[in-house]
Parts: structure tokens; C-alpha cells; sequence
């Protein structure tokens, strides 16, 4: 199976494009309010220094996007409002996960990561029967987000998402309910 983690995705509020290093500054100033955080496990990544490590992973990845406001031209400020990326399903063989998703606090409230979503979820249905996402248990606005989304919640595991294994929500979308809603 032939996957484009790195594509190019466009809708009327956001676009999508593949991380580059020249994207720190702007996808840091998204990122460096302790509010765009608040009540995720790594709550301090607003914090340049903690920050600039996350971001060297997600570049390193290979299969990070930065979402950007197509209201904002880029010349006149930074128009990067966070990122998200894909990755395999750490227990499950041949899947697509969705995840590593922040937005700038400015930002949440439904619309925006629902097209986010919306752009990420349409290109990986084009390959896959079903995409996952994988939540902290403590990270009770993402499994509220994931909800709104038609993403189901299905089990509890131990696996190593960001790095050690920790106990992670798993949620899903089937491509079938995806495209009936």
C-alpha cells in the first residue's frame, strides 16, 4: 500500500503542507501560548526550549503538515496555526493514525479542526478503511474533539505514541461512517 504522508491539502479555511525547517518560527509562535497546552500531557511545549525539541521530532518524522489560515496572507505575519501528521497504528498492521495534532488556542472550538480533519481524513480514506487516533487519558478536550469529529472510542492500550508506553485512548473512524455523516 502507497501512502503520501506529505501531501498538499486545501479547503476554504486552512491549507495543508508538509513541515519544513523553515517553519519553526511560525509554528512556534503558534505553539507558545501556555493556553494552547492547557490540559495536554505536555503542557509546557509552550516553552521555546521544550518546544524546540517537539519540533525537531516532527520534522524528522517525514509525515508532519502545518495547518495555515487561508485568511492570513504570510507576508503581513505568521499564518501557521499548528500541525498535525500521520503515522502506523503502533498495535494495528497496515493502518494510518492521525495525530500530533495542536492548534493554536485562538483556533479551537470545532470548525477549524474539524477542517483539518475533514482535509487529513479525505486523503487517507483514499487508501484506508479505517483511521485511528490515539489520545492521553488525561487529555479530556482532544477525546472531546475526537467525539465531535465521528471518531468512536475502542479500547485502552499501552502503547508508545510519543516515545515510552503510556496508557492511550483509541479511537477511530471507519471510512464508511466518514462518508455517510
Amino acid at each position: 500500500m502507497t501512502f503520501d504522508t506529505q501531501p498538499r491539502l486545501s479547503g476554504s479555511l486552512l491549507s495543508m503542507r508538509p513541515l519544513a525547517e523553515a517553519d519553526f518560527e511560525g509554528l512556534y509562535l503558534a505553539a507558545s501560548s501556555p493556553e494552547t497546552w492547557a490540559g495536554h500531557p505536555k503542557h509546557d511545549r509552550w516553552q521555546r526550549e521544550v518546544f524546540e525539541t517537539y519540533f525537531k521530532y516532527l520534522l524528522d518524522t517525514g509525515s508532519t503538515l502545518v495547518a495555515i489560515d487561508n485568511s492570513i496572507d504570510e507576508h503581513l505575519g505568521s499564518n501557521i496555526i499548528g500541525c498535525s501528521r500521520y503515522y502506523p497504528a503502533p498495535d494495528i498492521e497496515n493502518s494510518m493514525s492521525i495525530g500530533f495534532t495542536f492548534l493554536n488556542y485562538h483556533y479551537w472550538g470545532g470548525e477549524w479542526n474539524l477542517a483539518m480533519k475533514t482535509l487529513m481524513l479525505d486523503h487517507a480514506f483514499q487508501v484506508f478503511d479505517e483511521v485511528w487516533l490515539h489520545i492521553a487519558q488525561s487529555n479530556i478536550r482532544s477525546q472531546k474533539a475526537a467525539a465531535k469529529i465521528g471518531a468512536e472510542y475502542r479500547y485502552t492500550a499501552t502503547l508508545p505514541i510519543s516515545g515510552a508506553p503510556a496508557e492511550t485512548q483509541c479511537y477511530s473512524i471507519r471510512r464508511s461512517d466518514w462518508q455517510s455523516r
